[in-house]
């Protein structure tokens, strides 16, 4: 694909349209339209390459025939596109009664419906408004990128309406969108219009990679559950969900329906929203968690997720001397996550947690460091200094740095 200002000299040389422009993306149109208005009237061809007039031949003077109907050549539409851009308004107002004979020019009408100029919006956005569904549909990366603007809603209003009221047929290809955008909106308007049994939706949440479209499904799969009162498979499958919020809906919906037992295995989750939520649905289903972690710390087999576990719900006095010393598990997994217990209860002691900064696990090394740093003042600065050497592991290096930092003796205080 040419870049915009290549694909607006091809234009202005004459070239006609699908020539130049393939399926060019939404960027590309909003950079075509402004690199139009930077090509100055000296550097563009008083007649065509291809022998015939100038593409802006009655355009940049705006003649007083004008849009009166011309001979149509095969570069008519590369003219109309160049004035559809035109740094005049009258220009591109006056353009946009053209467009009606060069649909692959719709892209540009929806660029218009954004015009500073009120009269060239009122103008662009009645030509819009008389496109059909399908076109709306092609150009939604478009219209969605167009819709951060000010003056910008127009165009998602009408496709909006057009994808919640036409066929399904039309928001099925939306929703595998390569444009992160166009498949936010189009789930949301199939999450509107039912369109989505429960557990696709569930699939959907459980792996996508977008937080938006996690949140947005997994709330509506656990929504269906709840409203037809069949799971399908829906819950288990959230349960298995990349993202920890996802994970967490499935957990909280075992409360409802009344699946209190399966709660315990989520725990000890990698993620603290699904301890939390596990450890209520666990004590609606009238069981304590407390006892539960301290009897999964007290083993030899600890999952790490039971060590942090444990300091969010345990008793400062009670439980901070079972995770010190699983401060010095043989698994680095637990030992970082002894030492997000130990913040959690509120525990930490600098002399203790010292020898972590020098862990051979960089996830340690910055566990340790994030409890440290309030204590960053009590480090001896040559100690830390001798840390923050060449020789040292990158993490060790970047520990250091940050306690002195934190402590306001940084290398050049």
């Amino acid at each position: 694909m040419d870049d915009a200002g290549t694909t607006v000299r091809k234009l202005a040389d004459g070239v006609p349209l699908r020539e130049v422009l393939g399926r060019d993306s939404a960027e590309h149109w909003v950079a075509v339209d402004l690199a139009v208005r930077r090509l100055t009237p000296d550097r563009l061809p008083t007649s065509a390459s291809r022998g015939g007039p100038s593409p802006l031949g009655d355009w940049t003077g705006l003649l007083p025939s004008f849009p009166r109907a011309r001979e149509r050549t095969a570069a008519a539409d590369s003219g109309t596109a160049l004035g559809l851009c035109h740094p005049s308004g009258r220009i591109r107002e006056a353009a946009l009664d053209r467009v009606s004979r060069y649909p692959d020019l719709l892209p540009l009408v929806v660029v218009r419906c954004a015009d500073w100029a009120a009269p060239v919006r009122r103008r662009a956005r009645a030509v819009l408004a008389e496109a059909p569904a399908t076109g709306l549909v092609a150009q939604a990366e478009l219209i969605l990128l167009l819709g951060r603007r000010e003056r910008g809603r127009f165009a998602v209003e009408l496709l909006g309406g057009a994808l919640r009221e036409g066929p399904a047929e039309h928001l099925h290809p939306l929703l595998e969108s390569a444009d992160r955008a166009t498949r936010r909106f189009a789930h949301r308007v199939a999450v509107e219009r039912g369109l989505l049994p429960p557990l696709r939706l569930a699939r959907i949440a459980a792996r996508s990679g977008d937080a938006v479209l996690q949140d947005l499904c997994a709330e509506a799969a656990v929504a269906a559950v709840r409203e037809t009162g069949r799971d399908d498979g829906v819950l288990d499958t959230l349960l298995t969900g990349r993202s920890g919020r996802v994970r967490a809906a499935g957990v909280t919906a075992l409360r409802r329906a009344g699946r209190y037992e399966e709660a315990r295995t989520h725990l000890t989750d990698r993620s603290g929203v699904v301890r939390a939520c596990a450890r209520y649905v666990v004590r609606r289903g009238g069981t304590d968690p407390l006892p539960l972690y301290r009897a999964l710390c007290a083993g030899e087999a600890v999952a790490p997720g039971a060590a942090a576990g444990l300091g969010e719900c345990g008793d400062r006095k009670a439980d901070a001397d079972t995770l010190w010393a699983l401060v010095r598990h043989p698994d680095p997994a637990v030992r970082a996550q002894a030492v997000t217990g130990l913040r959690a209860l509120d525990a930490v002691r600098r002399e203790g947690l010292m020898p972590l900064l020098d862990d051979p696990s960089s996830a340690v090394v910055r566990a340790a460091t994030g409890a440290l740093l309030p204590h960053a003042a009590e480090f001896p600065v040559a100690w830390l200094r001798g840390r923050d050497d060449p020789e040292s592991p990158r993490a060790v290096r970047v520990a250091a740095r940050r306690l002195l930092r934190a402590a306001g003796r940084s290398r050049t205080g």
